[in-house]
């Protein structure tokens, strides 16, 4: 069988190393990477909307080991464009410390969408992982995206790594996701039916102002408009590369399941996902999620479980069993928030929160480099 390709987007955090404070530097970062391409494609690293933000971007390819490789050599080109700043990255979701005023990458669109959204812009600094799986057409599309919609916020509760905010935790295991549905075409959607469906659901977003253009569909689950892809871009960006790369295996796998047969979950209204995506956003793994299949709250443990039962066998045929099966106990016992809270645990320093999060964002690719 032929295996969907799949390839990710992981934003990242430039900062300061002497205060630990985001730092607007991305333009000079970027200078050094595309002064020196090879290293890498030119377009692996790219701007974001805010100047102390820096994405990298991995081709689509078939192979989970693969996407890994690449994430790395991502993550290895942004933090050697930064070390030219003066900078370090990290992979986390919001900043653990507040620096001075987000200044915004001197692109037309990102001002303008500043300009016009205000406030609600600001927090978005904030960094995700997106995940694209291929896809045959967009009614194959919209398809894989009704189905998968309620097991989306139990890939948020794996992914979520953003407990502080600006110097505070903010009682979130995912703040990320709470700042980013300011935003008034972010977050979850009802089903749509039908590529028509979409088209026309989106087309009166943006009508209605709520929206600039199709880039600006910040919906969990979407058509990408620069790739033949679903775009699933629920989850915060993971400081372990292998959880990473999890994500990535459980979105192709949920996809895979989803064109292989007719829906077998139930449709859920967009209360009840907003629900379940607070859920997964307050607790992460730490307590109970509501189950895609019934609505009612049950132990994360349980439901994640029941997450890799159900697409067990296109895990399998993809060649991603064994990786979600090392990695899915590891991210139970500590997942990327719990991570976080630990490090300020042992010091009571946000400043050790923030050293871990760099030292364990490049300690793979640090490893393999020698």
């Amino acid at each position: 069988m032929e295996r969907r390709t799949v390839g990710v987007e992981e934003e990242l955090l430039l900062l300061d190393p002497a205060t630990r404070e985001p730092a607007p530097r991305a333009e000079q970062a970027l200078s050094y990477a595309r002064a020196h391409t090879e290293d890498g494609p030119p377009d692996e690293l790219d701007h974001e909307l805010f100047q102390h933000q820096i994405e990298t971007r991995t081709p689509p390819v078939d192979d989970i080991a693969e996407l890994r490789r690449h994430v790395l050599h991502g993550r290895e080109r942004a933090a050697r464009a930064a070390e030219q700043s003066g900078l370090v990255t990290a992979a986390t979701g919001a900043a653990p410390l507040r620096g001075g005023d987000p200044q915004t990458t001197r692109d037309d669109r990102y001002l303008t969408m500043v300009a016009t959204y205000g406030e609600v812009a600001r927090p978005g600094g904030t960094c995700g992982l997106h995940v694209h799986v291929a896809i045959g057409s967009d009614e194959e599309g919209v398809r894989a995206i009704d189905a998968i919609t309620p097991w989306l916020p139990v890939l948020l509760a794996m992914s979520a790594n953003s407990p502080y905010f600006h110097g505070r935790d903010t009682g979130y295991a995912s703040w990320r996701s709470q700042a980013w549905t300011q935003w008034p075409s972010a977050g979850p959607t009802d089903a749509f039916g039908s590529a028509e469906g979409y088209r026309e659901a989106s087309r009166r977003l943006i009508a209605s102002g709520a929206a600039m253009d199709p880039g600006m569909l910040y919906y969990d689950a979407r058509l990408s408009q620069s790739y033949p892809t679903v775009e699933v871009r629920i989850s915060d960006v993971c400081t372990d590369p292998d959880e990473t790369a999890l994500i990535a295996a459980l979105v192709r796998a949920l996809v895979d399941r989803a064109l292989a047969g007719p829906p077998d979950t139930p449709t859920w209204r967009a209360e009840l996902l907003r629900a379940a995506r607070w859920r997964a956003a307050r607790y992460g793994l730490c307590d109970r999620l509501l189950a895609p299949e019934t609505g009612d709250p049950e132990p994360a443990r349980d439901v994640v479980r029941r997450l890799v039962e159900r697409v067990g066998d296109h895990l399998t045929a993809n060649g991603d069993r064994e990786l979600v099966d090392a990695v899915v106990p590891r991210t139970l016992a500590l997942g990327g928030a719990a991570r976080q809270r630990a490090a300020y645990e042992r010091s009571g320093s946000m400043a050790e929160v923030v050293d871990d999060l760099v030292a364990r964002t490049n300690a793979a690719w640090q490893r393999v480099s020698g």
